[in-house]
């Protein structure tokens, strides 16, 4: 039965997840520290949380912001805006305060669910315009026991939720995804898993305010499976849930999988029962994918895509140890196309800016349709049935003969040096090959001489060679136009809570530290 409501082009998540709850009532539906819920009071819960949103106001399609630690009581108010035909508004909470405000507002919130935590750091005025409800007290705000929301049936275009990207000056801008979107995009997903007969155990340990968790969420819950919510993320706790729940499945992000590799106990722990891994958010080195393929159970899928749609590209990296230097193959349902500067299509190998379109595509960023507009790229050979709108990627990648995609780097990042195009990935990885590097990281500077030289950071082991050394034993195997006019040591590079590197603050740094000829 459950096989085939997924299998269906369109669903309502709500009616899915009433079905589960009569089908596996005595089963765990979300755990976290402090709070077990089972599938038999999951629907009861998220109906109650419901019926309060609307009758304090929630109108269909308006936005329910929630800012706080991931937790269960997190989980349930994202799964209540929903129910409630509102759009849950998920606010980072690395943002300052001026920043999340304006989310808020962009966002058309009346709602703001805040855990004790922010609530301290932002102080009691802080959008006391909004009906504000602690997150450690939805179970005394909630209506009382056998509250029903109205009913509920969502449209395809209906918003589902709103995710803030994580720029780091402004406002962020607000992606809205419809229910169309996150059913196209997950409900195969809970499919496949139903199909395998896998048992949906998942552990979600990156911040349920970023797009990358709903691959640990959302398709387990269609699925009929169990969630563990993860707040801040640490090496012992993480092998100590994933050994305790028999974790069957997880998404981490890059820096994660170092960490877990690089933590001493790490062998201690059974990990025996995981199936698979997904990674996403952030590059991940290939010498990193082989390494978690040899020390961790189940297969291992990178996901490259952006928060707003576009190509979707797939690597089973344990189906393909020969292409782990790239991101996969478009997925069924995506299309690429690596273009020129002006525009034209790039021939197989080249690199070029990439641009993609999918099932799984951004209704649009809210309330700015200029953004919008400048995130799309139109195909003026498309046909009267093709709206021609394609996503730039904001990457320049190629792709081998094989259809796998290697990214070559940010198209913001690519420097030009003397009318001559610089790939920081191509310098990144010479540096990386130097024994005493850890990590590496080029930028580019401005330069009265060439327009722009590429300056680099390094994280180094210890008892490394000096900085100046390693920089010239990189720029004798660089080209003329490619060498390092600078190369600084690094503690740690600066990255955002899903682990992408900043390079706008290592721009900064470069510049704090001086300019180059």
């Amino acid at each position: 039965m459950m096989t085939v409501r997924l299998a269906e082009p369109f669903g309502s998540f709500p009616d899915i997840l009433m079905e589960w709850s009569r089908i596996k009532g005595d089963d765990l539906a979300l755990i976290d520290e402090q709070r077990e819920v089972y599938w038999a009071e999951l629907v009861g819960l998220v109906e109650r949380l419901a019926a309060r949103l609307v009758e304090t106001g929630l109108q269909r399609g308006q936005s329910v912001a929630i800012l706080g630690t991931s937790t269960v009581n997190y989980a349930l108010v994202f799964l209540a805006a929903m129910r409630a035909g509102g759009v849950a508004a998920p606010l980072t909470t690395s943002a300052s305060a001026e920043q999340l405000a304006g989310m808020a507002r962009d966002s058309g919130a009346g709602h703001l669910f805040i855990d004790a935590a922010k609530a301290k750091e932002l102080g009691p005025d802080f959008m006391a315009d909004l009906i504000r409800v602690p997150l450690e007290s939805i179970d005394q705000w909630m209506a009382p026991p056998g509250a029903r929301a109205p009913a509920f049936a969502p449209e395809p275009q209906d918003a589902f939720n709103i995710i803030y990207s994580s720029g780091t000056t402004g406002i962020p801008k607000g992606i809205v995804h419809s229910h169309a979107m996150r059913w196209r995009q997950f409900a195969s997903t809970a499919l496949s898993y139903l199909g395998a007969g896998l048992e949906v155990r998942s552990l979600a340990s990156t911040p349920l305010y970023s797009n990358t968790t709903m691959v640990a969420f959302l398709p387990m819950l269609l699925a009929g499976g169990c969630v563990r919510v993860m707040g801040k993320f640490d090496c012992a706790r993480w092998l100590g849930f994933a050994q305790e729940d028999r974790t069957t499945i997880t998404m981490l992000v890059p820096v994660q999988y170092q960490r877990l590799m690089d933590f001493a106990g790490f062998d201690d722990f059974d990990l025996s029962a995981l199936k698979l891994k997904y990674c996403t958010s952030a590059p991940f080195s290939a010498e990193l994918k082989r390494e978690v393929l040899a020390r961790m159970p189940g297969g291992l899928i990178e996901i490259y895509s952006m928060t707003e749609g576009g190509v979707v590209c797939l690597l089973p990296c344990h189906e393909f140890p020969d292409k782990l230097h790239t991101v996969g193959r478009p997925a069924p349902g995506s299309e690429l196309k690596v273009l020129d500067d002006e525009d034209r299509e790039v021939p197989t190998g080249t690199p070029g800016n990439m641009v993609g379109r999918s099932l799984t595509m951004m209704s649009g960023y809210k309330n700015r349709p200029d953004k919008t507009a400048e995130a799309q790229w139109i195909d003026p050979a498309a046909g009267p049935n093709d709206n021609g709108v394609w996503m730039r990627m904001g990457d320049i990648g190629r792709v081998d003969a094989d259809g796998f995609v290697e990214l070559v780097g940010r198209a913001k990042d690519m420097i030009i040096s003397g009318g001559f195009n610089i790939y920081p990935s191509d310098l990144e990885a010479e540096l990386c090959r130097e024994p005493g590097v850890v990590e590496a990281a080029v930028v580019g500077m401005p330069s009265r001489k060439w327009g722009e030289s590429p300056v680099g950071f390094v994280v180094l082991k210890d008892g490394a060679g000096e900085p100046a050394a390693i920089m010239a034993a990189v720029n004798e195997r660089l080209g003329k136009t490619q060498r390092l006019a600078a190369l600084h040591p690094i503690a740690e590079m600066p990255r955002s809570h899903i682990g992408k590197l900043l390079k706008t603050d290592l721009r900064e740094e470069a510049a704090r530290l001086g300019g180059v000829e």
